[in-house]
């Protein structure tokens, strides 16, 4: 089993990003890592909406921000003592993979395998598929029980 030093995490708010989170933590604790949590607004999906309700996407900015310390806190609990989080603008299956993957060095990257975008991951393909495709480190998907 390979040791990691940088783990990345993307979380969107989905239950499965959430047992992501926790896998991401058990690795970390296993290895006494940097756990990097990282939630990416798709600028994509608010770009129409913000034409008509110019306040969302600093709501999603706020929302994101509340869940990053949720998840900070239980993961200083769990006995992390390094963790980073972040928000991030733009198409998580560019940013995950190709901007923090790079700039925190991370060895893994853990996300849920479906997340939250349903008809996005009918009409151009998941976001984990894009983010194993192009990661270059290793990938871990983690599925709830529910979404086999």
């Amino acid at each position: 089993m390979p040791h990691y030093k940088n783990i990345l995490v993307g979380i969107d708010g989905s239950d499965e990003a959430k047992h992501a989170f926790q896998k991401a933590v058990d690795l970390a604790v296993d290895d006494q890592a940097h756990l990097i949590i990282a939630h990416v607004i798709d600028t994509r999906t608010y770009a129409t909406i913000a034409q008509y309700d110019r306040t969302i996407v600093e709501r999603a900015g706020k929302h994101a921000n509340v869940l990053l310390d949720t998840y900070k806190e239980e993961a200083e609990k769990a006995g992390i003592k390094q963790v980073t989080t972040l928000v991030e603008h733009g198409s998580p299956k560019h940013v995950i993979p190709k901007e923090l993957a790079v700039k925190f060095d991370a060895d893994v990257i853990v996300v849920g395998a479906t997340g939250l975008n349903a008809v996005e991951r009918l009409l151009i393909g998941s976001v984990s598929s894009a983010i194993a495709r192009y990661a270059p480190c290793d990938v871990v998907l983690v599925r709830n029980q529910q979404s086999y």
